[in-house]
């Protein structure tokens, strides 16, 4: 068990949250995954950065947030890194599950607010030279 405030880890919440649910459909349809890897938990865990990355500006949700959160994970392209599919598939496993909510906590809690504060393009160039650098790995 962590001893973040919660609002540490998740962010704070933000208005009109229930947006993201909306835009995630827009998003669903240029993500790319591998075998082995569940849409569900994916979905979840990007909605819930996305909600973070929202909330450090105090607004509902953008396409930009969820944007960012599927790039962060190499979602958008179809070629992710073999070292960061393996770590997506291990910390996202689960996460839309009842009992995975301590993973979910976890995998939100792996990327800080200054990468959250990165533009889209930001991300994407950062990204490609280092994506290690945009979390905060164990």
């Amino acid at each position: 068990m962590d001893n973040q405030p919660q609002g540490q880890a998740l962010g704070y919440q933000g208005p009109d949250q229930g947006y993201v649910l909306r835009l995630s459909r827009l998003v669903k349809e240029r993500i790319f995954l591998k075998e082995g890897e569940d849409s569900n938990d994916v979905e979840k865990g990007c909605i819930q950065i996305a909600l973070k990355r929202a909330s450090i500006y105090g607004r509902a949700p953008v396409i930009h947030d969820l944007d960012i959160a599927y790039r962060l994970w190499g979602f958008l392209g179809d070629s992710p890194q073999s070292d960061l599919l393996d770590y997506r598939l291990k910390r996202f496993k689960g996460v839309r599950q009842r009992h995975g909510y301590q993973d979910l906590r976890d995998l939100v809690a792996l990327v800080p607010e200054t990468t959250l504060r990165l533009t889209p393009e930001e991300i994407e160039s950062r990204h490609e030279a280092d994506w290690t650098s945009l979390l905060e790995l164990p």
